[in-house]
């Protein structure tokens, strides 16, 4: 092969406009991170992060408005002239002075320090200049050895959530969300089209199989030239290292650290393949003690029947629906091979036609600039209105929330004034009065029930008194649940993948009593939460419950998150008839209305 042997030596930082938006939001992020670890005013180190947040949302290359003469940089709401030589330095030349300078104050290995659940910026400081904990490895031994407890600030209680939370900290840096891993497959894909030998290409595993995590990502091409393929992988600008490359695959390790494989198969095997590296390991154990039943062999060459004399007959292989009918099995669409109930359902013949994005009508959780969102009620409408929904609930955080201006009393029926009388804008969707209600710690809901008696829909949430015992959180959101004018129980377990586990809460008792008391149970489609996660779906539609996939958003481009609520919800085996927001408006008006 001509790719040096399949050696690589390093990483050349891309050169102007090779940098995406994605990796000038994580630079920002990081200098964000790096600053508040320092201490910086914390203006300085929110306006890194709502740049960051303004980068990502971008609908276009930052590299397109630099060459355009006639806009700026500074046009960006959020960027300031600051940020915007910043972005310029960054377009030009691939990195940042300023990083570099942080860098050489502060090890980078300190940052994994700030996703350990309770452990902030400031205690991580405290801890990496009174112990020299730089790493989480650091962080383990001085709580092992009991040297934290005796640091002001800290205790004996600090030190056991420290330990409790290192668990997720590891898990953090060895897989990344499915939504960050999405974004690097997108551009790999980009990348790898650009070869005209490429006849098919598809990602597995766990990417494919919708998985909320991702470790790493298995690509599998179909080409008469493999060498070629693989030359042309290995010029991928992301690439840090070449860890293994052989005739037909290549292992690669990105620069955030990333393993990529990729895999050059026969149309013949090409079906096999995606189904053996699709999995998952248990779904495919099952395939193959179901092939060896019937005197076959399954692997990612195809199924063959092997006589006598041990010599095989390529049966299938060209696509999975080949290789799952000589197995007399369905196609398994890949978020649910998980080895729980798809081949129960194969067996009976009912198959569950999975939730699609297209089956969405409405979205019920949806905040606006009068608490932490970032438009006002006509920019939320109108951005709705443009994704073709026919409905939505404007649910801006209750009065609790203080830090995100949340809504008295009198405030919350002036919104509702305001959504009163901009109904008469539109006649093409329909837009409920909503409130997001904060069930309080101590139990009861953050406003009284006059004022939610008016609402035409109310969510019901936890955010404050998350470290409270078992016992304690469940009774607060039954409470909730039994409340005549609550609807709907939002991001029911508080959990955000990788940064914060779950409160303790009984779920079977939740599921209980929202099927009990007539109540929906909401599936955050924020990829941060995917909350309920797809265990707690399929548990769910056991008991009856709907579901309602919402997004969360507090932008219009927040609207756009729902396809990840979707994915979820198909890998609990969810159906558009689970799905209450699947409803027209008649239909949903309809459910609601029974439930009292």
């Amino acid at each position: 092969m001509s790719f040096a042997d399949c050696f690589y030596t390093g990483y050349e930082m891309p050169k102007l406009t090779d940098m995406t938006n994605r990796e000038i939001a994580e630079v920002f992020e990081q200098v964000a991170d790096l600053l508040e670890f320092e201490g910086a005013n914390p203006f300085r180190v929110g306006a890194y992060r709502n740049g960051a947040r303004k980068i990502s949302d971008l609908p276009e290359p930052l590299s397109a408005i630099v060459d355009d003469e006639q806009r700026q940089l500074t046009d960006i709401d959020g960027i300031g002239k600051d940020l915007a030589e910043k972005i310029g330095t960054l377009l030009a030349t691939g990195s940042l002075p300023m990083l570099a300078e942080l860098l050489e104050r502060i090890p980078s290995t300190v940052l994994a320090l700030l996703r350990v659940p309770g452990l902030g910026p400031k205690k991580a400081a405290i801890l990496y200049q009174e112990l020299g904990v730089n790493s989480l490895e650091d962080l383990r031994n001085v709580c092992e050895a009991e040297q934290v407890r005796g640091l002001k600030g800290f205790g004996a209680k600090t030190e056991a959530t420290i330990l409790k939370g290192l668990a997720v900290a590891e898990t953090a840096l060895e897989r990344m969300r499915w939504v960050e891993a999405d974004a690097v497959v997108t551009e790999l894909l980009d990348f790898l089209r650009q070869h005209a030998g490429i006849k098919q290409m598809e990602m597995a595993g766990s990417y494919r199989r919708g998985c909320e995590t991702v470790g790493d990502l298995d690509v599998l091409v179909e080409a008469a030239d493999a060498s070629a393929v693989m030359d042309h992988f290995g010029n991928y600008p992301e690439i840090a290292d070449v860890l293994a490359c052989g005739d037909t695959k290549m292992s690669v390790r990105l620069a955030h650290g990333l393993q990529i494989d990729l895999r050059v198969v026969p149309s013949e095997s090409f079906g096999a393949a995606l189904q053996y590296f699709t999995g998952s390991k248990d779904h495919n154990v099952v395939v193959r003690g179901r092939a060896k039943q019937q005197g076959l062999k399954v692997n990612e060459w195809g199924v063959f029947r092997e006589d006598a004399q041990e010599a095989e007959t390529y049966l299938a292989g060209r696509t999975e629906e080949d290789v799952y009918a000589a197995l007399g099995l369905p196609w398994f669409p890949p978020e649910v091979r998980e080895a729980r109930e798809e081949f129960d359902w194969a067996s009976q013949g009912a198959l569950p036609q999975l939730v699609e994005l297209a089956d969405i009508r409405g979205d019920l959780h949806m905040h606006t600039s009068a608490s932490d969102g970032k438009a006002s009620l006509t920019e939320m409408i109108e951005a709705a209105r443009a994704r073709g929904l026919q409905y939505i609930a404007i649910t801006d955080h209750s009065q609790r929330v203080s830090m995100a201006g949340g809504l008295d009393g009198a405030r919350l029926r002036a919104q509702w004034a305001e959504i009163d009388r901009i109904r008469k804008e539109f006649d093409d969707i329909v837009v409920l009065k909503g409130i997001e209600c904060d069930i309080l710690e101590r139990g009861g809901m953050d406003l009284p029930d006059d004022v939610l008696a008016e609402a035409d829909w109310v969510i019901a949430s936890v955010h404050y008194g998350q470290r409270q015992s078992r016992e304690q959180i469940t009774e607060r959101i039954l409470g909730a649940l039994e409340n005549p004018h609550v609807d709907i129980l939002a991001h029911p377990t508080g959990r955000l993948i990788n940064r914060r586990e779950p409160y303790a809460v009984d779920i079977d008792q939740v599921f209980v009593a929202a099927s009990k008391h007539g109540k929906f149970l909401e599936l955050n489609a924020n990829p941060a939460r995917l909350d309920l996660h797809d265990i707690h779906c399929a548990a769910a539609k056991r008991h009856g419950i709907p579901i309602v996939i919402s997004t969360d958003a507090h932008s219009p481009a927040g609207l756009e998150v729902m396809r990840h609520g979707v994915q979820q919800a198909r890998r609990g085996g969810i159906t558009p008839a689970d799905v209450a927001n699947a409803r027209s408006w008649e239909k949903f008006r309809g459910l609601l209305e029974q439930k009292y």
